[in-house]
């Protein structure tokens, strides 16, 4: 898996108190936004967060560039309906060299089991390749292909819906590819804006675990502002 950071919001953190600020500012966003000191800036996004009033997260977004990851992960992605996806199209886009699969490493680690997973993935290629040389267009020869299928997307998210997935997604109890996924996004996305992402993760770093009984009872240490 590649995750890499394409573009954000300069100064995501000065963005969002800017916007926060305007409503009760009798100056412009432009002055606000040259004007706002440090520590003036940590006090409106600690209100923000501590209120819940998140509505200005959403000035500042970042777009990720997101390779070697597979169709089941994207499945999965695209449900957070609060972002912009654009995804390798297996209409337009022919495999007939070959294609990339990711195969779980609870698969990897089983001998029976890998060499079945190889075996089925051979079949479904000399398939697939049959289908295109037989005259079937790309977009109907896919239907064959599988979860595992590599792909690649981009995606774009604001801040408050980045948070919102960091709570789902940075979970024990996600499935293991996107939370690997969720994590190294985390990494990349909390160099630019450190305050706002001080707690950002599994609801468990900033008090009790909210999966009730569907806990994993192992939950991650809580975080230092949350101390």
């Amino acid at each position: 898996m590649q995750v890499e950071l394409l573009y954000h919001t300069p100064d995501p953190e000065r963005a969002v108190a800017t916007a926060a600020r305007l409503c009760y500012a009798p100056v412009g966003a432009a002055d606000l936004m040259e004007s706002l000191s440090d520590e003036r800036i940590r006090k409106v996004l600690t209100t923000i967060l501590e209120s819940g009033h998140t509505s200005t997260l959403e000035h500042a977004s970042y777009t990720f560039a997101i390779d070697g990851v597979s169709r089941a992960l994207t499945h999965q992605l695209v449900r957070h309906r609060l972002a912009s996806f654009n995804q390798q199209s297996q209409r337009y886009v022919r495999y007939a060299e070959g294609l990339d699969v990711i195969k779980p490493e609870s698969i990897a680690a089983n001998p029976e089991a890998s060499e079945a997973f190889d075996s089925l993935m051979g079949q479904v290629m000399e398939t697939y390749k049959a289908f295109l040389d037989a005259g079937v267009p790309a977009e109907d020869a896919r239907y064959v292909l599988p979860n595992a299928a590599e792909t690649k997307i981009v995606v774009t998210m604001n801040i408050r819906e980045l948070l919102h997935f960091f709570s789902l997604r940075c979970c024990n109890r996600a499935q293991w590819e996107i939370r690997d996924l969720a994590w190294k996004m985390l990494d990349l996305v909390r160099p630019t804006a450190p305050f706002i992402f001080a707690d950002a993760g599994p609801g468990c770093v900033r008090g009790a675990c909210p999966e009730g009984k569907m806990t994993c009872g192992t939950p991650y240490p809580r975080s230092t502002r949350c101390s």
